[in-house]
């Protein structure tokens, strides 16, 4: 059985939709972000990121991490990328080629797009969006995402997906990472093809299965 430790606010949401993807059963432990709580280690606090039940899990008291019969792994992405691997289906890799693909894309986001995309959506966490440090912060941040979304744009001339004919997790990953960054209507009005691909990602029933557990969580 797969245990999936975060909760859906947070990038373990990437994970439930990978795992709404493959159609596998999972048990979801809601391990919450140690900062929104004001005293994380309380006898009484709800199980967080600090807690010593779940550092005994992740030393690095981050979320996502996963605990797959007696494999434990951190780092959503690269979680996503081993349960495609291991469960099959068409989201995964048809050839080693296409496995490569996937890392290629995976971390391609990871490098080029998640360091500009959270500074946005943590300056939104933050309410400082309106402020003056706050609106340098997100220029600086869209400005740095226009060279690879040109490439993405780019290597979505004629092709509905990233990888193949088909939906994979290399699209799962890339799109949840960009999911931090659609406040920036502008950014992604520049290019239409990236933004009819992430609708594409966004209207897929695991998505907004995803979702729909998502938005029933606190804020």
């Amino acid at each position: 059985m797969l245990t999936i430790y975060g909760v859906y606010r947070s990038r373990a949401a990437r994970v439930y939709w990978t795992a709404e993807e493959l159609n596998i059963a999972f048990t979801s432990v809601p391990v919450i972000q140690a900062k929104r709580l004001d005293n994380p280690l309380a006898p009484d606090a709800p199980i967080n990121t600090l807690s010593p039940e779940f550092i005994a899990i992740n030393p690095m008291a981050q979320i996502p991490s996963i605990k797959d019969d007696e494999l434990v792994m951190h780092e959503s992405l690269a979680i996503n990328l081993y349960l495609v691997r291991k469960h099959g289906g068409p989201i995964s890799g048809k050839t080693v080629e296409e496995d490569g693909l996937l890392t290629m894309w995976t971390v391609w986001a990871l490098a080029e797009l998640e360091p500009h995309t959270v500074r946005i959506v943590v300056t939104y966490d933050n309410e400082h969006e309106n402020t003056e440090a706050g609106k340098a912060a997100i220029d600086v941040a869209c400005r740095s995402m226009k060279r690879p979304l040109a490439v993405l744009e780019k290597h979505l001339t004629n092709k509905q997906w990233i990888v193949g004919d088909r939906f994979t997790v290399a699209d799962l990953n890339v799109a949840e990472v960009l999911r931090y960054g659609q406040t920036e209507q502008a950014l992604f009005d520049a290019h239409p093809k990236v933004s009819a691909w992430l609708k594409r990602c966004q209207s897929r029933p695991a998505y907004l299965a995803m979702q729909a557990t998502r938005s029933k969580e606190p804020v």
